[in-house]
């Protein structure tokens, strides 16, 4: 059984007990949200060493980690060091998306090293294995990948199966057309066959195989904008409706869904397209990358689209996929992969604060007092990024008298320390009312 036909036939499983330990919930709430479709557990069996994670509005916002080399750059073992960066910096999901030769060996490595969900993008591969142009993929071969990767131990696989033939002519008429790099595989075979996408026509076959293993569909946004002028278009849309009929055949089928999202998308539109989602695709989880809310910042699109992760978890979103500093300019390095993953803390926290998610500020709340008491070791404990935020705090006492900075920084200095004035002021205020 799937984590879904088990949820509805009034079993909770031991992945379901887990969730519910670390989300500070009952069984029978998480139970109940799977059941529904309004969660999500990502976890195959085969995956041996995999702790599970929930993904769902009744859950933590949580944040995906994308790795994997390219055909110029990276190899077998910097994927592995940066998959150990990102598990280090807190990414929940870690997706491998690695195109090129021995992509077997390189997924089972990661598989092996990663005890979070992992996630893939059959399409990769299956044009990697394959000679020639793209258009001459076979789409029974593409089912041949999908079903070796569930066996592998796959937790979740992006599937692009939403972008239909009819659409295609609307995504052309944008500025940056088709960005996505899986649904532009997808639509470029589509356009060279006349033939529809063969995710969808073969997708009783896809959730067979799914199913089996309980691999969790993630039905990717081929048409997510590619820049701020092609938000919210016809193009983007009509997929999202399409998605939206997908995410009832999956649940039918028993199949765990979750939904991929825009994109590149001015501020004020994050919201409506947040609840846009929820209603089309009947709450099911929604997975954003960004939203990126400004074109003209390369090299600071962890913090341009950590922005719009804020908004985008405040308003409906459950699982963000980073960005880092590297997007739009090239494969990203371990150091980029780790601001990448401390930027979408940020925002899934924020957002869960925005959203008064129960005990969400808790830690905001004892970082004040740590602040309040010049607590530095709990300050660090209580940090995202506790080890460079002790880091740049020794720096500075390196050039002071250590003996006296415990009790200020160098910002304000002792002198003009408004905590500490905020302490005498306190004292004044006491024995005034004595």
């Amino acid at each position: 059984m799937t984590q879904l036909e088990a949820a509805r036939a009034g079993m909770v499983t031991d992945v379901m007990r887990t969730v519910a330990a670390d989300e500070g919930l009952s069984p029978e709430v998480v139970r109940a949200a799977v059941a529904c479709g309004e969660a999500v557990i990502p976890c195959n069996p085969a995956h041996a060493n995999c702790r599970p994670v929930g993904v769902g509005r009744m859950f933590t916002t949580k944040i995906n980690a994308n790795l994997g080399r390219s055909v110029t750059h990276s190899g077998k073992g910097d994927e592995l060091e940066k998959l150990e960066i990102a598990l280090k910096a807190g990414a929940d999901f870690v997706m491998d998306l690695s195109v090129g030769d021995d992509l077997a060996a390189i997924r089972q490595g990661m598989l092996d090293a990663s005890p979070r969900p992992l996630g893939t993008v059959p399409v990769y591969e299956t044009i990697s294995r394959l000679e020639g142009d793209i258009p001459q993929m076979d789409p029974s071969f593409l089912l041949d990948v999908i079903r070796a990767q569930a066996e592998q131990g796959v937790d979740f696989m992006t599937l692009h199966a939403g972008l239909m033939l009819r659409d295609i002519p609307a995504a052309m008429e944008r500025k940056m057309g088709i960005v996505s790099r899986g649904g532009a595989i997808m639509a470029e075979w589509m356009m060279s066959h006349r033939m529809e996408n063969p995710l969808y026509t073969h997708w009783d076959e896809v959730m067979d195989i799914l199913a089996k293993h309980d691999v969790t569909v993630s039905l990717g946004d081929g048409m997510r904008p590619g820049c701020l002028a092609d938000a919210s278009d016809k193009a983007q849309f009509a997929e999202l409706d399409t998605l939206g009929e997908l995410v009832e055949r999956c649940r039918a089928r028993g199949v765990q869904v979750m939904v991929e999202g825009p994109g590149h998308v001015p501020f004020d539109q994050i919201r409506a397209n947040m609840e846009r989602e929820q209603d089309v695709c009947r709450k099911a989880p929604f997975y954003v990358l960004g939203p990126v809310v400004t074109d003209i910042a390369p090299g600071y699109d962890h913090i341009v689209s950590a922005i719009g992760a804020t908004a985008a978890a405040t308003y409906g979103a459950s699982l963000l996929c980073y960005v880092t500093p590297a997007e739009h300019l090239g494969l990203p390095d371990g150091e980029e992969v780790r601001q990448g993953c401390i930027a979408y803390r940020i925002a899934a926290h924020a957002g869960d604060v925005a959203r008064g998610l129960k005990g969400a500020r808790r830690r905001d709340d004892e970082m004040a007092d740590a602040r309040a008491a010049f607590d530095w070791d709990r300050q660090f404990a209580l940090c995202l990024d506790g080890e460079r935020a002790r880091e740049r705090w020794l720096r500075t006492r390196a050039f002071a008298d250590e003996a006296h900075t415990d009790d200020h920084c160098s910002m304000c200095g002792k002198q003009f320390c408004a905590v500490r004035t905020s302490r005498r002021i306190k004292d004044l205020s006491g024995k005034m009312a004595r």
